[in-house]
């Protein structure tokens, strides 16, 4: 019996001993899982441009492009870990900057997460939000609008003027009828304040911003509020988008709502979801005019990427094929043509990016 008793005590110290050594020995991950980086550590995984096989004299001349066309910070990520994380200019870390309209895409997400909340509905006129009489159209055209033609570019108001007043939203054609890039999706952070109750920016925070560790503020510009951040605050999102709204084990936000964004929201530009841009479709309409351009937003990039973009060249590009995001902030790389969203530069900047991956 007193051997027994020793065997077994014996066979449950070598349970306990083995599974203490597992616990302590080092991880064997080779970086092909999903990495995300804590909400509270500084430190973030990162993974060699050699371990990849990616070309490193092409990175060199890929920054030496990136300094040229007045970048302030650029970022490549695989799997969450960051390949490349270059600062120019006297741009830091933990410098701030602008997203211009890339930050579109932070108020598409936090309409999605209101809506799985049950506070809104995205198919509902905006009326149902924010009252009768918030345009200046004819009731019957008013309410028409939806959320969805909010983020979908596609309310029919005239885009004559980019200051989101009453006065200037006018009747162009219905609702849904017509693409038009134009600012009055901001009108979305008043449906979601109206539903939640609170500020848009309180409910941003708690419910997206703070979930993944971002940083960051929202700021009254001359046309729209815009959000301003941190670069890594930038990679971060772009990590939650290309895990369709998850983090670690949490699904921030809903992913029938997020593949719904991030495929073509609406026939008329196919290259648009919900305020998120798309890569690959068969034909694309720009900000300012109504042409429509046959092939591929841009060529140069992977046909499944999507990306938020900004003013001045602010981006994020997402490619779930490559499991990779890239970030790029800065001022324009034309001082000329700071333009309001799509660009040559994008092109351009791929071929470069192409060269150090391929």
């Amino acid at each position: 019996m007193l051997k027994s008793n020793i065997l077994l005590l014996a066979a449950v110290l070598s349970i306990f001993i083995c599974g203490c050594k597992k616990n302590n020995t080092p991880s064997t991950d080779n970086g092909t899982t999903m990495y995300f980086p804590s909400n509270t550590d500084a430190n973030w995984e990162t993974k060699s441009l050699e371990s990849l096989g990616w070309n490193q004299s092409a990175a060199t001349a890929l920054k030496s492009y990136l300094i040229q066309k007045n970048t302030k910070s650029f970022m490549i990520l695989v799997n969450g870990r960051i390949v490349m994380e270059e600062y120019f200019n006297g741009h830091s870390q933990n410098a701030t900057w602008q997203w211009n309209s890339a930050g579109k895409t932070l108020v598409a997400s936090t309409t999605g997460i209101a809506q799985q909340e049950g506070l809104l509905n995205i198919n509902n006129k905006v009326s149902q939000y924010l009252g009768t009489g918030w345009t200046s159209e004819a009731i019957d055209k008013e309410n028409l609008i939806t959320s969805k033609h909010l983020l979908t570019m596609t309310s029919g108001i005239d885009d004559g003027s980019e200051l989101v007043i009453k006065q200037n939203l006018t009747y162009l054609a219905d609702a849904g009828t017509r693409w038009s890039y134009h600012n009055v999706f901001q009108k979305l952070m008043d449906v979601v304040a109206s539903a939640s109750k609170q500020d848009f920016e309180t409910y941003f925070n708690t419910k997206l911003k703070s979930k993944i560790g971002m940083d960051g503020f929202w700021n009254n510009g001359f046309i729209f509020k815009i959000f301003h951040s941190n670069t890594r605050s930038m990679a971060r999102f772009g990590i939650l988008a290309l895990n369709k709204g998850k983090w670690n084990n949490e699904q921030i936000l809903n992913e029938g709502y997020f593949n719904e964004s991030t495929n073509s929201s609406q026939t008329i530009n196919p290259s648009y979801g919900y305020l998120w841009w798309l890569n690959g479709k068969a034909k694309y309409m720009v900000p300012g005019a109504q042409t429509v351009f046959s092939g591929s937003l841009v060529p140069n990039a992977p046909t499944d990427m999507f990306a938020a973009m900004g003013a001045e060249d602010q981006r994020i590009y997402v490619i779930p094929s490559k499991n990779m995001v890239v970030v790029r902030m800065g001022n324009a790389s034309d001082p000329a043509n700071p333009n309001f969203a799509v660009s040559g530069f994008d092109n351009e900047l791929w071929q470069k990016i192409n060269a150090v991956i391929n």
